[in-house]
């Protein structure tokens, strides 16, 4: 079943869901006071997706080559949310330990509790606070914690977050997915469940959804169907962009105007200030055969 609970003062994130999803994970209990002394409400809110490439010891580039690289990457951007994609569990928590006391995440593994793949939102808590979150599955049946239901090569699921903005006192949903890498017929469901969903919000709070699609952009019924859901491609919108490369090298060589197949959307109010494909790497090691993605925004 989904959770709807309400993040308190006195009710931690994993507290809250126990009754109602005992597989929802995060870290420690948050305190969702008020605005932190210094914090700028005119400040953008600094968005990353990224795809971590799941943990394995194959070299080389295994996550214990890849994990210094990823911290140096997270300290040097400091994202204030990051959709994640790919963790397994430890490697979650190597994040979690990674990013510091400021950072707190919410997920479940992709089977239930900590099995599989992580959808995880890791957010700073200086500047960011939970009010509810949920899960669901890709599937005909998307409250069935593991569904999968459509073909898909494997189980696929979104993580759906709602926070509020300490700064402004302003609230917004994030909504962090993976789509299916092995079927068209998965991912075009997906996205039209994913659209059914984004409906279901309303339009009174502003929308911010992260992922892997799996499929380019400008390039497929999926992203028409993610944009006919009422988004926006920030990449598209923004005022200032980088340079563009294939967000998916495999860890070969970098492609200039390549495939955009990680996004981040948002609904029309929100402003997009700047979008980067994010290069970073180390000693000739990345992080992940994905290159992060990220926007700096306004909420509408």
């Amino acid at each position: 079943m989904p959770s709807h609970s309400r993040v308190t003062r006195r009710r931690g994130l994993k507290a809250a869901l126990a009754a109602a999803i005992p597989v929802s994970l995060s870290s420690t209990a948050l305190s969702a006071g008020p605005a932190r002394a210094g914090t700028d409400h005119r400040a953008p809110l600094r968005v990353m997706s990224f795809n971590l490439r799941y943990a394995s010891t194959a070299e080389p580039h295994s996550w214990a080559a890849r994990r210094p690289v990823t911290r140096a990457l997270l300290h040097r951007e400091r994202p204030h949310v990051i959709g994640t994609q790919e963790g397994l569990y430890q490697q979650v928590r190597d994040i979690e330990a990674d990013l510091g006391t400021a950072y707190d995440w919410i997920g479940t593994g992709r089977a239930g509790g900590s099995r599989d793949e992580f959808m995880a939102v890791f957010y700073d808590t200086r500047r960011l606070a939970p009010e509810e979150y949920d899960h669901f599955w890709l599937s005909d049946t998307p409250d069935v914690i593991g569904s999968n239901t459509w073909g898909g090569g494997s189980i696929r699921m979104v993580t759906r977050v709602r926070f509020r903005d300490l700064p402004s006192g302003r609230e917004f949903h994030l909504l962090n997915t993976h789509l299916d890498n092995h079927s068209q017929y998965a991912r075009a469901r997906a996205a039209a469940l994913i659209a059914q969903r984004v409906a279901g919000l309303g339009t009174s709070l502003p929308l911010v959804v992260t992922g892997d699609f799996n499929v380019a952009a400008h390039n497929n019924p999926v992203y028409d169907t993610m944009l006919g859901a009422g988004l926006a491609d920030t990449w598209d919108t923004a005022a200032k962009r980088s340079e563009l490369y294939g967000t998916f090298h495999g860890y070969r060589p970098l492609t200039p105007g390549g495939d955009r197949i990680d996004w981040i959307l948002a609904t029309p109010g929100v402003t997009a200030h700047e979008a980067r494909i994010n290069t970073f790497s180390a000693h000739g090691q990345y992080p992940s055969d994905h290159l992060p993605v990220q926007a700096s925004l306004t909420l509408g």
